[in-house]
């Protein structure tokens, strides 16, 4: 009980945080912060992506977009499982809307809110048993944090195409690409991903669920 009322006061915490607009690390958040996280005391199963984009920073639910209908297409879960906060945590490396460049495109998820947040939420969810690390920002965070530090430098291809290494731990990590359409010509150049990645990231889900 006491995680579970520290966890609900840091969820409200986050939803104050305005440290990206007024202690920024370099520029400063071009809108109003709208964090969007959700942290559970009991959930197994913690997705961890990148940052809300447009759409998620409108609708203040996460992946409420194309990209989360195919992430629950990869998952092989219902929206309503998907969204039980009691089964599934949502904490990407980026809680607020980063904003986009200059040719359109998301901006990286801000520095502030890994170096602030994180390592305070994890330490908070101990009951979790599987994380999924979508995108180089959440691997390069989740993989050094659970014991696979030499993966840190390595591309995003080698280090889900390596997805089988990281099954064996107490938390293992299942390391993914944005589900973006974005990447639907890495999907199409690396058929190993949809062919043996996304069986065992269906039969790991299914079981903790």
């Amino acid at each position: 009980m006491r995680k579970s009322s520290e966890l609900t006061a840091l969820e409200a915490e986050i939803g104050r945080c305005r440290v990206c607009v007024e202690h920024p690390a370099g520029r400063p958040l071009p809108h109003e912060p709208r964090p969007v996280v959700r942290l559970s005391a009991t959930a197994r199963i913690v997705l961890a992506g990148q940052a809300p984009g447009t759409r998620v920073h409108a609708s203040g639910m996460p992946y409420t977009d194309p990209s989360g209908d195919r992430l629950r297409a990869w998952m092989g879960v219902s929206a309503e499982e998907f969204y039980d906060v009691s089964r599934i945590a949502i904490v990407p490396m980026g809680f607020c809307f980063p904003g986009l460049d200059a040719k359109g495109g998301d901006l990286p998820p801000r520095r502030e809110c890994r170096r602030t947040w994180h390592d305070r939420t994890f330490a908070l969810m101990p009951q979790v048993r599987l994380v999924v690390a979508i995108g180089l920002y959440a691997q390069d965070y989740h993989l050094p944090r659970l014991g696979w530090a030499d993966w840190k430098t390595k591309s995003l291809t080698e280090t889900v195409a390596a997805f089988a290494a990281f099954q064996d731990a107490p938390v293992p990590v299942i390391p993914l690409p944005h589900p973006s359409w974005r990447n639907n010509a890495w999907i199409k150049k690396n058929p190993w991903f949809e062919r043996d990645l996304l069986p065992v990231l269906r039969s790991e889900v299914r079981a903790l669920l």
